[in-house]
């Protein structure tokens, strides 16, 4: 049975130069991406250069060293890029780049929630000051430069693509860490996704057409989650060996992210505006692992990493010196503990693309 899966997976894993479900068709000349360190191409680590993510071996696999992209080489909005032939997309904070084809906003460590919303609930945000509201301004800064008026940056984004997050997660994160209960994070969830929803709305007040807005990973199959809050009660996991409380958080979250586009389409008939499913575009990595090459011994492992059950402990965190790294990174699914590896960001980038293209009547 397993034989006959095979070719239906080679087909999603093709490397994406090829034209299987490409982008090229879409005619994108642009691609605009907000979001935190899923997304991130280098704004953190010109924010804050002694971040771990500022050096080996974060990128080692595909640059050789570090570019402020949280894995060991590329990112999905990486695989986005070359599916659609555009060079990839240059962090705004790197000033002298090109950003002729779009720009990165994404920050690691970004929430969608302003830091003073956050602080209102006793929640911090430790890694950096950029939250989702800041991003759109340095956009509208960068559209101050590129565009003589309104009509004229209609025009100019009228084929880019805009990736709004994946934002958010790190809002439920951080507030989890620091305490809060599951129950107390679900509160949260409303005005996240509004926030959200309102970010949106300003990119296509802006002359947005096409935007792909990301739900949340299957959270609970993290290693940093499977060590934080680890426990003997085997009707925890699931079957997959991942936390259920925080996959089924993950889960409301996109419930509601869902529900709140499904509205904003209605209200904008002339914008394509579609949902990334990450969740189950990791999950599936999961569920195929032993015919995608992963070893079904490493999947809760990170490949950089040390300490526990899973290869993680936040107080020796890939980058720290000392800290080992897996000799086989496309053996795992998790690179650091909390963000994944390139091979696995490459398989659900070719499921999310094969997903949206045609949303995006691309060819047509």
């Amino acid at each position: 049975m397993a034989a006959s899966f095979l070719p239906l997976l080679l087909l999603l894993v093709f490397p994406l130069g090829s034209d299987c479900f490409g982008l090229k068709g879409c005619k994108f000349d642009a691609i605009f991406q907000f979001g935190d360190s899923l997304a991130d191409t280098g704004n953190l680590i010109r924010e804050n250069p002694a971040t771990p993510f500022s050096h080996l071996p974060y990128g080692k696999t595909f640059f050789k060293k570090a570019t402020g992209r949280c894995s060991n080489g590329l990112l999905m909005v990486d695989y986005f890029a070359l599916s659609a032939g555009l060079p990839l997309v240059n962090p705004y904070l790197k000033k002298k780049a090109s950003f002729t084809h779009g720009v990165n906003f994404a920050v690691a460590g970004s929430t969608a929630l302003p830091l003073d919303v956050l602080a209102q609930n006793n929640i911090s945000s430790p890694v950096t000051n950029t939250s989702l509201s800041k991003q759109l301004d340095w956009m509208r800064s960068h559209l101050n430069t590129i565009c003589s008026n309104k009509t004229d940056c209609t025009k100019k984004l009228k084929h880019a693509l805009f990736f709004m997050g994946e934002i958010g997660g790190n809002d439920y994160n951080y507030a989890l860490f620091e305490g809060k209960t599951v129950t107390q994070v679900k509160d949260m969830v409303p005005r996240v996704v509004q926030t959200i929803i309102d970010a949106t709305k300003r990119v296509i007040s802006y002359g947005a057409t096409r935007v792909i807005i990301p739900g949340h990973f299957s959270m609970g199959c993290l290693p940093i989650y499977l060590t934080g809050f680890q426990t003997n009660d085997s009707t925890a996991y699931d079957e997959f060996h991942c936390l259920k409380d925080f996959n089924e958080l993950a889960n409301y979250h996109n419930s509601k992210l869902k529900q709140a586009i499904k509205l904003l389409k209605k209200e904008n008939r002339n914008v394509i505006i579609t949902y990334g499913d990450y969740y189950n575009a990791l999950f599936w990595v999961f569920r195929h692992a032993s015919l995608l090459g992963f070893d079904r011994t490493l999947l809760h492992k990170s490949c950089c990493g040390m300490g526990g059950d899973y290869s993680f402990n936040v107080m020796q965190i890939c980058g720290f010196p000392r800290v080992p790294v897996c000799s086989d990174p496309d053996k795992h699914i998790s690179w650091d503990g909390i963000h994944l590896t390139q091979k696995t960001y490459q398989i659900m980038a070719h499921r999310l693309i094969h997903d949206v293209a045609p949303e995006f009547h691309c060819g047509n």
